[in-house]
């Protein structure tokens, strides 16, 4: 629970620090605020105020009022010193060069470390008082990782980093890229440059990966993954959870994974989806990376988090599963479009013009299904849109380039060794579109180029010539 009693930091564009009550003096440490709320809340408040962590941030009512109560001489001794410091520095020099601040005058800046200081022990207050948590970590033994591909093989790495008793075992259908990593613990196909840790092995046997498993991490591509569920049905015990990291809508159904598992398995499967602004290699790298754990079960996305959270890699939680599929899904539609304008070298203004646009459609799609606007402007959906539309290691913006340079497409999927689930999605998103009868103009331009009933200058030159409107 460590990561989960963060929670999200300031989301929603509102300070932490205000919306926990901006007067607040900054928490001393953590076991005072540990005493000081088994004290002044009783038992059961106390209880359900570490079990139900706070939103964005926002501490509870009854820790502010005992904050507020316990520490109003230390902050009216803290607004007296910094009064005192603004009065007795020169007036001639506003930002002072002494090594301690020389941007703001005093006042403010004592303002600024304040603020800081309140953030830093309000987190480690939550992440002490979550150690009395049960650990997932503790009781986790076995992980099964469906698909070896980029994405899969940096999960993979990223729970055996969590413990190094931690078995993980990629399930493949190449003997020769399980013996790489079995023998010399290289994924021979993706991410070749990197060593994986001795706990990750691999095998073509469902049987033997899936045994004794207790969570399973799904990074099939979406167009394939009804065929392989169906295929490992028998073998999959149906309380091991499922977190599925595929991002795109199923061909021919439209469906998104959380419809495509329970069809497939013929069942109800414990599920999780994990999504957000993340490239294989960057989380290989160990840099810092932030993505959203989403499920109904809102028990589970804080297993999830608890499983994955590390020093480089922050985990979110929703119960708006919709609203992070669709966006995965749709994010990778629009990254075709911002290659596409990359290719024709259209410049800056035509690429954030149509990245707006493009976000725009995206939220009018996602909320006529019922997802939540916040969702479409969180990690999951702008974040991933960012990330896609602009980040060179992109599949689905590198093929728009190609396409804008005036490749054909049958040549791109040919040349490459990995899957654009754009590709597939576009058309999908269409349908969708007129289902739920929302005007998709960018992403129905990209499935008429992907058809070939458009070029991509033509494409854009239509789009540019349609009636202008307002904003909405």
């Amino acid at each position: 629970m460590l990561q989960l009693l963060a929670a999200r930091v300031g989301s929603r564009g509102t300070s932490t620090i205000a919306q926990s009550g901006s007067g607040s003096p900054p928490i001393r440490n953590a076991k005072f605020l540990k005493r000081q709320f088994a004290s002044d809340v009783g038992v059961e408040e106390q209880q359900s105020g570490l079990e139900n962590p706070p939103e964005a941030g926002i501490l509870p009512e009854a820790v502010v009022k005992t904050l507020d109560s316990g520490y109003q001489d230390v902050h009216a001794e803290r607004r007296a010193s910094a009064t005192a410091a603004s009065s007795s520095s020169s007036a001639s020099s506003a930002f002072p060069a002494n090594g301690s601040g020389v941007l703001y005058p005093p006042s403010e800046r004592g303002h600024i470390r304040d603020s800081w200081k309140h953030l830093m022990r309000w987190s480690r207050a939550w992440r002490t008082a979550g150690e009395n948590g049960t650990s997932v970590m503790g009781r986790l033994e076995k992980v099964v990782v469906f698909g070896g591909g980029s994405f899969g093989t940096a999960m993979a790495c990223a729970l055996a980093r969590q413990k190094s008793e931690l078995n993980v075992t990629l399930l493949l259908r190449d003997p020769y890229v399980c013996k790489g990593i079995n023998e010399q613990h290289v994924n021979t196909r993706y991410l070749k440059e990197y060593v994986l840790p001795s706990n990750v092995v691999a095998t073509t046997s469902s049987l033997e990966a899936i045994q004794g498993a207790q969570y399973a991490i799904h990074a099939v591509p979406v167009q394939h993954s009804r065929a392989f569920l169906k295929g490992i049905a028998d073998v999959l015990p149906p309380d091991v959870p499922i977190i599925s990291v595929s991002k795109g809508l199923e061909m021919g159904t439209g469906k998104m994974m959380s419809e495509v598992i329970p069809s497939a398995l013929g069942r109800r499967q414990p599920a999780a989806f994990l999504s957000g602004p993340s490239f294989a290699k960057e989380i290989m790298d160990l840099r810092p990376t932030g993505v959203v754990a989403a499920s109904k079960d809102k028990k589970l996305a804080r297993e999830m988090q608890c499983l994955f959270a590390s020093p480089y890699l922050r985990v979110n939680i929703t119960t708006d599963v919709t609203g992070v599929e669709i966006c995965g899904a749709l994010k990778n539609v629009l990254a075709l479009a911002a290659g596409i304008v990359e290719g024709l070298d259209l410049g800056n203004n035509a690429m954030a013009a149509l990245v707006a646009q493009g976000c725009a459609e995206i939220r009018w799609l996602a909320e006529k299904m019922g997802a939540n606007s916040a969702t479409v402007s969180g990690l999951s959906g702008l974040g991933d849109i960012m990330l896609t539309c602009y980040g060179s290691l992109s599949r689905n913006r590198s093929v728009g380039v190609r396409l804008g340079k005036g490749e054909a497409l049958a040549d791109i999927l040919a040349s490459s060794s990995q899957v654009a689930e754009g590709v597939a999605t576009a058309g999908v998103v269409v349908s969708l579109a007129r289902t739920y009868r929302v005007s998709l103009p960018v992403l129905t331009a990209v499935a008429q180029v992907l058809d070939g009933a458009l070029s991509p200058k033509e494409a854009v030159y239509e789009i540019m010539n349609l009636p202008q409107i307002e904003e909405s």
